[in-house]
């Protein structure tokens, strides 16, 4: 599996799992986003994750559950990271496990973190390490071993990690400035902001701010405005029956060929496309 900008058929013929060590030296070529569930798992080192208006940090022994369609990218920032990536379908779940995730349905409808307590830490990385050896084998009975090994996962997690409750809020990290323009950028997506405003509000010149904002996140202060902006024209794409013209406007957007042209770049698909697809 290479990182793509979207990936409309991953998973879309069974369960996969891929395990690598990233370096900081690699860099995503954008954000991206799965037709499919990617449940992401850091075993070593650590990793910073953006996801919808989020943007943390994940220590070993956490994992986050990205729902389909769900615009992400990662960072390595802190040295090497050894993660593994679980891309399945709804259906690939059983429904006698179903009823075992904690949450519920609340689980698979929206980004997910959970943490692995060190004491069982080897024991799931035990069957990562199986669903990965499986890819390797493909014969004719990997494809439902890797299944049964996913049962078999959500089911130890469910009894044995601590799940979060509430997604993460905005930014995870100790700089307030950052924190600060985060929010603005939340809270004015909607109106005519530039990275000047956030600047302005925040106190700080937009090169300063924009540096500042880079080191602490991994993604430019622009680009996580725009980042913002196609996240809830995504959601309203799907909520609403309005024309595209008027959701690129109301998220902030002056000119819907821009707002197209972005839409398509981050997603891999066209705003009238993902409508038809989400």
């Amino acid at each position: 599996m290479q990182d793509k900008k979207v990936k409309p058929t991953a998973g879309t013929d069974g369960v996969h799992a891929e395990t690598k060590t990233r370096e900081p030296s690699f860099v995503m070529k954008g954000h991206h986003c799965h037709s499919c569930y990617e449940l992401f798992y850091v075993e070593s080192g650590s990793c910073r994750f953006l996801i919808e208006d989020n943007i943390f940090d994940l220590q070993v022994g956490d994992f986050i559950l990205v729902p389909p369609m769900a615009l992400h990218y990662t960072r390595y920032v802190s040295g090497p990271c050894r993660r593994t990536v679980i891309l399945f379908r709804a259906e690939d779940i059983l429904d006698e496990v179903r009823r075992e995730i904690p949450q519920g349905e609340r689980m698979l409808q929206e980004t997910t973190v959970f943490q692995v307590p060190t004491a069982y830490r080897a024991q799931i990385v035990a069957y990562l390490k199986q669903m990965t050896a499986e890819e390797r084998i493909r014969d004719s009975q990997s494809a439902l071993l890797r299944r049964l090994y996913l049962q078999c996962l959500l089911l130890l997690c469910g009894r044995n990690c601590i799940f979060f409750s509430d997604p993460p809020v905005d930014i995870h990290t100790t700089d307030q400035q950052v924190l600060k323009a985060a929010r603005y950028i939340s809270e004015h997506y909607m109106h005519p902001v530039t990275t000047a405003d956030v600047a302005r509000a925040v106190g700080f010149s937009p090169n300063y701010l924009s540096k500042k904002f880079r080191q602490a996140a991994g993604i430019g202060l622009h680009e996580y405005l725009v980042f913002v902006r196609l996240h809830h024209a995504a959601q309203e794409l799907v909520s609403t029956e309005d024309s595209i013209t008027t959701i690129a406007l109301r998220c902030g957007f002056s000119d819907s060929n821009y707002f197209k042209d972005s839409f398509k770049n981050k997603y891999g698909v066209t705003p009238r496309n993902y409508r038809k697809i989400s």
